[in-house]
């Protein structure tokens, strides 16, 4: 579905894929929604009023419109130019923080400039998807060599990986690792290179359950599985979770009458939002949740397919892999299916950061969209 959408500036004939936004739009106003009842106890408990959250995602929520107004109006094409200089801009600032950032719950995932806080960790995800859709645009003969592209693709994944896992942050490092598969597939690897990728992540995974159990990683990865064993601790969140999660059964105790957000589970407007929508809203709330992040993937890669050169194909596939790998290791995370750690769910969460890289992630696809419209129109002599 494609609607003609007036554009402040004066180029009124431009199109964008209507569908594409209009969820968009859907999914950030659920979620400001959706903080807002979060966060009520907590943020009555913490600053004095219920409408402290609101308010500050309520800003976020207008910067991101602008953000994604942004990246709706720049012809995508000019990234091409930009991706180098943005991924060693990404690196510069992972170092960075390691090096000066500001330390919060024993993770260091933020430089802090006066009140405004940026999260390198967020940014760098976005950055690998241009470096990514640069590299293997140029030259799709790439991804097919193992000298010439997939072995500097991973050096440069690696990098990144490593640099956030010393934040540390294993959701964004995964999310980072599965961006880079996905679009290197996409490109044209073999499906082989997979296998063996995977045989290491298992590896690796053998390595710190059998040799490293005194270690932060091991208490992280093996309390998934059972996070009642050790409820006031490392379990206590993921705990919480799946209690929110089993009391909303089918449809939910009703907006706004979660239980486990009154000071049970912490930060719940955050990571683990979807605890309180599955309580509030239920099984039924969460499942049409899902079905609504699935038709925004297949919008975004109706994109893709539809794009007017392969960098752009590229850029829209990592674009849209992005929220779907987030929202499967968000789901995973808060259903214990996987170890805990902080991840957002797209547009929903809050957080400022996540919220401005995506929208304008958006804009970004949106303007694929548009390019791709105007060319076709252009060729047929519309």
């Amino acid at each position: 579905m494609r609607r003609k959408i007036a554009l402040p500036g004066g180029d009124n004939l431009k199109t964008v894929d209507f569908g594409f936004l209009l969820i968009t739009l859907i999914l950030v106003a659920f979620g400001l929604v959706m903080v807002f009842s979060a966060s009520y106890y907590s943020s009555i408990s913490v600053n004095g009023t219920p409408f402290y959250y609101l308010i500050r995602d309520g800003i976020w929520v207008c910067a991101g419109l602008i953000m994604m107004f942004i990246g709706m109006t720049l012809d995508y094409r000019n990234y091409k130019k930009l991706a180098l200089p943005i991924m060693l801009a990404c690196l510069a600032a992972l170092v960075l923080v390691l090096v000066i950032g500001a330390t919060r719950n024993g993770a260091t995932r933020w430089l802090a400039v006066g009140p405004i806080t940026f999260m390198p960790g967020e940014w760098a995800k976005l950055g690998m998807v241009f470096f990514l859709a640069w590299f293997f645009g140029e030259k799709p003969v790439r991804a097919r060599s193992i000298l010439l592209g997939i072995l500097p693709a991973v050096i440069v994944t690696a990098g990144f990986a490593f640099l956030i896992i010393r934040q540390p942050n294993l959701s964004t490092a995964l999310t980072v690792c599965g961006i880079a598969v996905a679009m290197m597939l996409v490109a044209g690897m073999d499906w082989a290179y997979v296998g063996a990728a995977a045989g290491l992540g298992v590896g690796g995974f053998l390595f710190i359950v059998l040799f490293m159990k005194d270690t932060y990683w091991y208490a992280r990865i093996t309390n998934f599985t059972d996070p009642f064993q050790d409820m006031y601790g490392e379990g206590y969140q993921v705990a919480q979770s799946l209690l929110a999660l089993g009391s909303g059964g089918l449809t939910g105790v009703g907006l706004g009458r979660s239980v486990q957000k009154s000071l049970y589970l912490p930060e719940p407007q955050n990571d683990f939002i979807l605890a309180i929508i599955g309580e509030e809203l239920g099984f039924i709330g969460v499942i049409v949740l899902l079905i609504v992040y699935c038709l925004l993937i297949w919008r975004g890669m109706r994109i893709a397919l539809r794009a007017p050169d392969q960098f752009g194909m590229l850029l829209a596939s990592g674009v849209v892999m992005m929220v779907a790998i987030q929202v499967i290791l968000n789901v995973a995370v808060v259903t214990a299916s996987m170890p805990a750690t902080g991840i957002n769910l797209p547009f929903i969460s809050y957080g400022g950061n996540g919220l401005l890289m995506f929208m304008f992630s958006a804009g970004v696809l949106l303007n694929i969209s548009k390019q791709e419209t105007r060319i076709r129109e252009a060729e047929s002599g519309g």
